[in-house]
C-alpha cells in the first residue's frame, strides 16, 4: 500500500514539474514577441506618416536674380516718327505709286497730281527770269558809261541818277522774276509727292483719279526703327520718374518677351482726374518687332540689385510674420522669413533672411502640407499623365 501512494506522489510531482515548465516556455515566448515589437518600432514616430506626392508645378526654388523695382505703369505704343502727308496743290491724282506696308526711302515718289499749266507756268517764269536778267545786265552797264561819263563832265548828274535809279528798277524786276520762278518750281514739286524720310508707308487714304484739294490726306508714313512708349505713373511717384531712368514692359502681341528703353519726357502737369503723371519713353526697334497700337505694361526700374528671389505665391503672410513652406531632406518644414521689395511684373518677391539660393519651397495646394510629412516627388511624365 505505501508502495502504491509513493508511485502517485511520484507521478503528481512530474505532472507539476511539466507544467511550470510549459509556462515558463511560454513566459519566454511572450518576452522574445515583445522584443521583436520593441525592435521593429521606428525611434522616431513621423516616420510612420506616409510620404505625399507633389508634382513640379508646385515647387520652385529661391534664385538669386536681378531685382528690379519701381512705379507701374500701362501706356501704348506708337512709332516716335509719323509724316501725315497732305496734298499742297489742288488737281486730280495721276499715278498712285505706293502701297501701305511698303518700305520706302528718303524722297521716294509716292503719287503724282496733275495741276493743269504748272509746268508751263515754270516755263514761262524761266523765261522771264532770263528776260530779266538781261534787262539788269544792260543796266548796270549803261550805269558803269554814266559814271564814267560824269567824272568826265561829260553828263550831268542828274543823267548818272537817272542810269542809277534804271540799274535799280532793273535788279528789282531780276528778284521779281526770280521769286515768280521759284514759285511755279514749288508748285510743280508739289505735284509730285515724297516721302520725307525712310520708313514704311503705313496708311493711303487717297487713290489715282481722286480730285484732292490743299490739305487733303494722301499718306501716313512712319519709322519703325524707333517707338514712342505714352504712358501714366501715379504723381506720389513722380520722383522715381526722371529722365533718363530704364523702363521695361511686355507687350500683348509678344507674350513673355520684355522691351526695354528710357524715359525721354515727363509731363510736368498731372491729371487733375486720375492724379497721374505722363511719361514718354523712347523704345529702340532695329528688328522691328514692335508696332504702333500695341498696349503695354511694365514699370520704370528705379531700383535694381540681386537678391534672393521667390515666387510671391509661395509666401503665406497671413500670420504675424511671413513664412514659407520648404522642403529639406525629403520633409516640409515651415520657415519665417524676412521679405524685402517686391517685383510686380515678374511676380516675385525679395527674402531678406530665412532662405538661401537653391532652397526649394511649395507652390499652391502644397503649402498645405503638414510639416515634418515626407514628400516624393513626381517626375514631369507624371504630371503630363
Amino acid at each position: 500500500m505505501t508502495s502504491h501512494n509513493e508511485t502517485l506522489q511520484s507521478r503528481g510531482d512530474a505532472a507539476a514539474i511539466a507544467r511550470t515548465a510549459a509556462l515558463a516556455l511560454a513566459v519566454l515566448a511572450l518576452g522574445a514577441c515583445k522584443g521583436k515589437d520593441a525592435d521593429a518600432r521606428p525611434a522616431d514616430s513621423t516616420a510612420s506618416v506616409p510620404a505625399v506626392t507633389v508634382g513640379p508645378e508646385n515647387m520652385a526654388v529661391a534664385s538669386l536674380t536681378q531685382l528690379k523695382s519701381g512705379p507701374a505703369f500701362s501706356g501704348s505704343l506708337s512709332p516716335d516718327r509719323e509724316a501725315a502727308l497732305r496734298a499742297e496743290v489742288p488737281g486730280r491724282i495721276v499715278r498712285i505709286l505706293a502701297e501701305p506696308g511698303q518700305r520706302v526711302s528718303a524722297g521716294t515718289l509716292l503719287a503724282v497730281i496733275d495741276v493743269g499749266g504748272a509746268a508751263e507756268n515754270q516755263l514761262s517764269a524761266r523765261a522771264g527770269v532770263r528776260t530779266a536778267e538781261l534787262a539788269y545786265q544792260t543796266a548796270q552797264r549803261n550805269e558803269e558809261r554814266a559814271a564814267e561819263l560824269a567824272r568826265a563832265g561829260a553828263i550831268a548828274e542828274r543823267d548818272l541818277e537817272q542810269a542809277r535809279t534804271a540799274a535799280l528798277a532793273a535788279r528789282a524786276q531780276l528778284d521779281q522774276a526770280r521769286a515768280g520762278l521759284a514759285l511755279a518750281t514749288r508748285q510743280v514739286g508739289n505735284t509730285q509727292v515724297r516721302a520725307p524720310f525712310a520708313g514704311i508707308v503705313s496708311a493711303r487714304q487717297a487713290s489715282a483719279g481722286d480730285v484732292v484739294a490743299p490739305g487733303a490726306a494722301l499718306f501716313t508714313v512712319v519709322d519703325p526703327s524707333s517707338m514712342r512708349l505714352e504712358a501714366a505713373v501715379p504723381a506720389e511717384q513722380l520722383a522715381l520718374a526722371r529722365v533718363g531712368a530704364p523702363v521695361s514692359f511686355s507687350v500683348n502681341g509678344y507674350p513673355g518677351k520684355t522691351f526695354t528703353g528710357k524715359i525721354t519726357r515727363v509731363s510736368p502737369v498731372a491729371d487733375p482726374t486720375t492724379r497721374q503723371v505722363q511719361v514718354i519713353a523712347t523704345i529702340p526697334n532695329a528688328g522691328g518687332n514692335l508696332v504702333g497700337g500695341l498696349f503695354a505694361e511694365g514699370r520704370i526700374a528705379a531700383e535694381s540689385r540681386a537678391a534672393v528671389t521667390v515666387p510671391a505665391a509661395a509666401v503665406d503672410q497671413r500670420g504675424l510674420a511671413p513664412t514659407v513652406v520648404r522642403l529639406k531632406n525629403g520633409r516640409t518644414e515651415k520657415v519665417s522669413v524676412q521679405l524685402g521689395i517686391r517685383d510686380e511684373a515678374a511676380e516675385t518677391v525679395e527674402v531678406l533672411s530665412g532662405l538661401a539660393a537653391g532652397d526649394t519651397v511649395l507652390l499652391g495646394i502644397a503649402q498645405g502640407i503638414t510639416p515634418g510629412t515626407p514628400v516624393r516627388v513626381s517626375a514631369p511624365s507624371d504630371v503630363k499623365k
